[in-house]
């Protein structure tokens, strides 16, 4: 079963809309079809509660508790100097 959907828009944004839908290959409909249902996902996947078996949430919860481990790419990522941070002589 299919239902009609209507809409008024202004003469700007459906011009911005056809732009998309053409740079995409799709018809205006197709192309707020999946645009409406990607937002409509989205808004729903926010509401949703994440759900674990006890084993798995068992364990997520040792995951959390362990001590940190260093990545060493990311310590020299975040102790190396911003590039405004040298002094100005060259390397």
């Amino acid at each position: 079963m299919q239902t009609p959907i209507s809409m008024r828009l202004r003469d700007a944004d459906v011009a911005v809309i056809d732009r998309a839908a053409e740079l995409r290959g799709r018809s205006r409909t197709d192309f707020m079809r999946e645009a409406a249902l990607r937002e409509a996902e989205s808004v729903l996947m926010e509401q949703a509660a994440p759900r674990l078996e006890a084993q798995a949430f068992a364990v997520f919860q040792a995951a959390l508790a362990a001590p940190a481990t260093a990545v060493p790419e990311m310590v020299e990522v975040l102790t190396r100097p911003a590039p405004w941070e040298h002094d100005g002589t060259a390397a």
